[in-house]
């Protein structure tokens, strides 16, 4: 009986999906199957591949003969690899543990290449939605008001320079003086004015006393 291990088509309309079987070559392609040793899904990037390995190595000893993409797949596997491995083995050019070895290091190379391909491919399609959805605009920052901002300024200008410190220690000195300076004018200012005001309510409470006087000695004239 030829046996063969072929893709069994799956999923639905333009949306393949396939099983990896090992079936009689005389059944319908969607028809009974011997065993089921893989899937196959060619829509994402890369495609994705399930693969019994050991079984696909049993089945290509015992004279199973895959179909054009099944090879494909078997060598993208290791499959045929390690059927070559083997073969070497046989006639003594390679011992069991090289073999197992060369294997297990192609497999594990084999892998990282498949991961590095699928994240890039994940990277392109996440720009992609960002690029087609958009992204929201960045709030605007909100600005310092002036005072905080001299003040972060004249501590930084004061913490990287020794002598800005002391520059800015005599300002806030000279401004305190000039404070007292101004605090003491504006005392002696009041206090003339003050002085001023008593004069002149002295001067027109005299001129009040002298103009009674004289009222009182004309009064007298009179009489």
């Amino acid at each position: 009986m030829p046996v063969k291990i072929r893709l069994q088509r799956k999923g639905r309309r333009k949306r393949p999906f396939y099983h990896i079987v090992i079936a009689d070559a005389r059944a319908p392609r969607d028809g009974k199957f011997i065993e089921k040793i893989g899937t196959y899904n060619p829509m994402t990037v890369p495609a994705t591949i399930e693969l019994d390995r050991t079984a696909a190595y049993d089945w290509l000893l015992k004279g199973a003969q895959p179909t054009d993409t099944v090879r494909a797949i078997l060598r993208f596997k290791g499959v045929l690899y390690r059927k070559h491995l083997m073969r070497g083995v046989e006639k003594g050019a390679l011992t069991q543990e090289e073999a197992d070895q060369k294997f297990d290091e192609w497999i594990e190379s084999k892998e990282g290449t498949v991961a590095e391909r699928r994240a890039a491919q994940e990277r392109k399609d996440a720009e992609f939605r960002a690029a087609v959805s958009g992204t929201p605009p960045t709030p605007p920052e909100p600005e310092p008001e002036p005072e905080a901002e001299a003040t972060e300024a004249t501590e930084e200008a004061t913490e990287d320079n020794p002598t800005a410190e002391l520059e800015a220690a005599r300002a806030e000195g000279s401004t305190e003086e000039s404070r007292k300076e101004a605090a003491g004018v504006a005392g002696e200012a009041q206090a003339e004015a003050e002085s001023a005001e008593a004069a002149g309510e002295a001067l027109e409470q005299a001129n009040e006393g002298e103009a009674g006087d004289a009222a009182t000695g004309n009064i007298e004239k009179e009489v």
